[in-house]
Order: C-alpha cells, then sequence, then structure tokens
C-alpha cells in the first residue's frame, strides 16, 4: 500500500509539506539535542546535587527505561487515536518533565523528570508516521531521511551544547533550553501538522503492553547495572531470565489477539526481522563511539595513556563535523533508492561506517584522524538511519506505521544500551585502577568493534529488502 494522496487529507488544515517538516524536524531536533546534552554534566551534576556516581548514572538510566517502556506504547495510540493528537501530548509531557527538571532540588526530582522526558523518545516514529500521511509519495524518502538525520546531528549538537552550557552558565539551563524547544515544537506542530483521519480500529493491548514494558525494563535493567552489580551476580542473571520468561509470555499473548500491540508475524517477517537487526547492531556500533572518543579527547595524555587534554566542548566539537554528515546523506536516501536499488541505502551505509572505523582504529592520535575518520562514519550512519523508516514504511500498512517505527527505535536503544556496557567492559579490562589512564590498546579495540559489528550489519542489510503488503 502507498502512502494517503495529499486528497485524501482532512479539509481546512495547512497541508504544506515543508510546514510539516519544519514542525516535525524542530521536534525531533529538540529530543535529540537534549539526549546527549545532560552526558558532559554528568559530573558537575554528581557534585553539585551531592550524590554519588551510582545515582547520577540513572539520569541516564531512568530515561533511557522510560523511552524503551512509553515508546511502543505512543506509538500504538497514535495508530489508533491520531498522531498529531498524540504528539501534542507527548510534548507537553516533555515540556513539564524538562521544567520539572531545571527547578529539581535533589537527585531524588531530577530522576523523576528524567523518567517523564523519556516520553519523548515517542516523536520519531510518530513523526514517520505523519510523514507517510502528509507527505506525497514521491517526498517520502526524503523526509523520512531528513528527520531520521536530525535524530543522529541533534544528539551530535547536544555534545557540544550540553559542555558549552554547563561550563559557561549553570546545569540548569541545559532543562530550560530543553523546556523552551519543547513549547516552540508544540507551537508548530499545533499550526502546521494536519490531523488526519486514517486511524487503526480495535482497542489498546494492555497485557501486551504490560508484558512489553515489564520486560524490557528487566533486560535493560540488567544490562545497566551489570557493571556495579556484577554480570554473574543472582540480581543480573535473575533479571535476565525474568525479561526471557516474559517477552516468552509477551510472544503467547500477542499470537492469541486481533489488536495486539505487537505482531509476531510481522515482527518475524524475514525484511522486518532483517531491518531490526541492522537497527540492534547500529545502536551497538554508534555508542562504541559515543563513548571512546569523548574520553579518549579529554583524556590527558601520559605514558600509560593517549589524549589530547581537551576541554568537554572540544571533544564534541571534534564529533560534530561526522553529526552534520548524517543530514545530507539521510537526505540522498530516496535518490541512492531509485539509482541503484532499496538495498543499497542500508548496505553502504554500514560499508562506510566500516570504511571509516577501521582507519580510525589504525590511527587516532591527531585531531584531523577524528575530523575525517568520523566524518566518513557519519555519513554512513545518515545513510543507515535513513534507510530504517524508509524500510519499515514498504513492510508495513500504514496503520501500523508507528507502532512499527516504536518498536524498531526500542530495539535501537537496547543496542545502544549493549554498545555502551561493551564499551564500559573494555576499558574496564584495561585499566588497573580508579586513576589510571586508558590505554590506547582499549581506544584501538572498540574502534575495531564498531568496524565489525557495522560489517556484520552489511551482510544483514540485504535481507531487508522491501516489498508491499496489504493493509
Amino acid at each position: 500500500m502507498i502512502a494517503p494522496t495529499p486528497t485524501e487529507r482532512p479539509p481546512g488544515r495547512v497541508n504544506s509539506g515543508n510546514g510539516v517538516l519544519a514542525a516535525l524536524v524542530t521536534a525531533v531536533f529538540g529530543y535529540a539535542l537534549m539526549q546527549t546534552a545532560v552526558v558532559p554534566a554528568l559530573g558537575l551534576l554528581t557534585r553539585e546535587l551531592r550524590t554519588t556516581p551510582t545515582w547520577s548514572a540513572w539520569i541516564l538510566s531512568a530515561f533511557l527505561l522510560s523511552s524503551a517502556v512509553l515508546t511502543p506504547l505512543l506509538g500504538r495510540l497514535g495508530d489508533m487515536y491520531g498522531r498529531r493528537r498524540v504528539m501534542v501530548g507527548v510534548l507537553v509531557a516533555y515540556a513539564v518533565g524538562m521544567t520539572g527538571a531545571a527547578l529539581a532540588q535533589n537527585i531524588g526530582q531530577l530522576i523523576a523528570a528524567r523518567v517523564v522526558q523519556g516520553a519523548a523518545l515517542a516523536v520519531v516514529p510518530l513523526s514517520m508516521a505523519i510523514l507517510r500521511e502528509a507527505l506525497p509519495r514521491d517526498r517520502l524518502p526524503y523526509g523520512m531521511g531528513l528527520v531520521s538525520g536530525i535524530v543522529g546531528a541533534g544528539a551530535g549538537a547536544g555534545l557540544v551544547v550540553g559542555g558549552l552550557l554547563a561550563d559557561l552558565l549553570s546545569w540548569r539551563y541545559l532543562f530550560v533550553l530543553g523546556a523552551a524547544l519543547a513549547l516552540v515544537s508544540l507551537v508548530l506542530v499545533g499550526r502546521w501538522v494536519p490531523a488526519h483521519h486514517h486511524t487503526a480500529p480495535g482497542r489498546l493491548d494492555l497485557p501486551g503492553a504490560a508484558l512489553l514494558a515489564f520486560g524490557l525494563v528487566s533486560i535493560l535493567l540488567a544490562l545497566t547495572q551489570g557493571p556495579s552489580w556484577g554480570w554473574t551476580s543472582a540480581w543480573v542473571l535473575g533479571l535476565f531470565g525474568l525479561g526471557l520468561l516474559l517477552f516468552a509470555a509477551l510472544v503467547a499473548v500477542e499470537r492469541r489477539r486481533d489488536d495486539a500491540l505487537i505482531d509476531i508475524g510481522e515482527l518475524t517477517d524475514p525484511p522486518m526481522l532483517a531491518t531490526h537487526a541492522a537497527a540492534l547492531l547500529f545502536g551497538a556500533g554508534s555508542y562504541f563511539f559515543y563513548l571512546a572518543m569523548p574520553l579518549l579527547a579529554q583524556q590527558e595524555p601520559g605514558a600509560e595513556g593517549t589524549g589530547f587534554g581537551a576541554s568537554v566542548t572540544v571533544a564534541g566539537l571534534l564529533m560534530l563535523p561526522g553529526m552534520l554528515a548524517i543530514i545530507p546523506a539521510g537526505m540522498a536516501i530516496g535518490r541512492i533508492s531509485a539509482t541503484l536499488g532499496p538495498r543499497w541505502p542500508l548496505a553502504g551505509g554500514f560499508l562506510l561506517f566500516t570504511a571509516g572505523a577501521a582507519p580510525l582504529a589504525l590511527a587516532h592520535d591527531a585531531y584531523w584522524h577524528h575530523l575525517v575518520f568520523y566524518t566518513v562514519v557519519g555519513v554512513g550512519s545518515g545513510l543507515v538511519m535513513g534507510a530504517l523508516p524508509k524500510l519499515i514504511a514498504d513492510v508495513v500498512p500504514p496503520a501500523r506505521t508507528g507502532t512499527a517505527n516504536g518498536i524498531n527505535n526500542i530495539i535501537r536503544t537496547v543496542g545502544s544500551v549493549i554498545g555502551s556496557q561493551l564499551a564500559a567492559a573494555v576499558i574496564a579490562s584495561t585499566v588497573s585502577g580508579r586513576a589510571a589512564a586508558v590505554p590506547d590498546s582499549a581506544f584501538a579495540a572498540l574502534f575495531w568493534l564498531g568496524a565489525a559489528v557495522a560489517a556484520v550489519g552489511a551482510v544483514v542489510s540485504p535481507f531487508a529488502v522491501r516489498r508491499r503488503v496489504r493493509a
């Protein structure tokens, strides 16, 4: 089934494709920027809120867990009751969460505000579904590629903006900026994004949502706490076991429901399975760089390690060209697909990712190595991020676009957690003391891991074949 034509939109609404794109790009950029802006300020937050590194880590973990639980549920609500309506609700919740974080007086209040902010990940799958409704078919790949590229570019900009605000003003201004972006997005979405009458029938699958939520929380909690609790501890092994049992129960329940949140047949369909596997691999591969590159840049060079002794801001600027390269690469998805075929944007993206990661593993002791090689990684990332929602749109009917993209984003999030914990394990295994420098071999290993994961992604990509299905 193809995307609805402009004549199918309700009369009386503003139907400018450019207006819709501007509104969605602003909303997604606000989410992506604030996803990483808090990372450079974690040490500052630990000191000013008089807490411990263990509790400050929950500033990230609480957001991650909340996103994993809420995103598929909000995507399904958007499919059922209208994507614009749910998008407005998500942006309101995001603004409230940002305001609460800016006013937080202790670590508990800040973590609670981050839980509310976790709803914002849903703007990505909701945006993809809205684009499928609002744009003509020939502009859809461009729109999806642009919005996907903004996710990566915003995340890179967040590392720079977060460092600047934390260094020059206060950590509270991080969340003031987030609240302002949420309010601007709310106005633009209300003004430019049209309501749509094409919604999915059925009821909300509460049993499925509960099983998915608790299963994700169990797995992600085990992954995030594994380094501190011990990977072989009873708690971690128990959480992994509980997560697997809950997912098995989810499969059994969803197979018997007509209005299932998770369409098991759709999920295991070979093209969709390959698309989700690509998202998992991309999430893992990206986080090897997110952790390794800022750490290498900020570390003081010495006999036991390597580094540039750069500031937080400079460390973010080294990644910025690669992050900005994601946008034009994502926008080129439609042209590449039309010229070379639908398999090549995803496969080519992973190949470029590998082509940038491998030389960075061999040479990373100069600024230009990071700038040049990570820009190649960024181009590959843009192709991958733009190709994933387009492939999903080719596999699922329009009524499930939001749900399917939500699941894909959560799988990528799980991959990100896996990548970050693997990176942490590599670093921990090569550092003998708390104050010891990270050796060059650890950074090389992380970059090689990124190259290897991307190479596997290139092998998986041809199986994510475009095909049509009936609604």
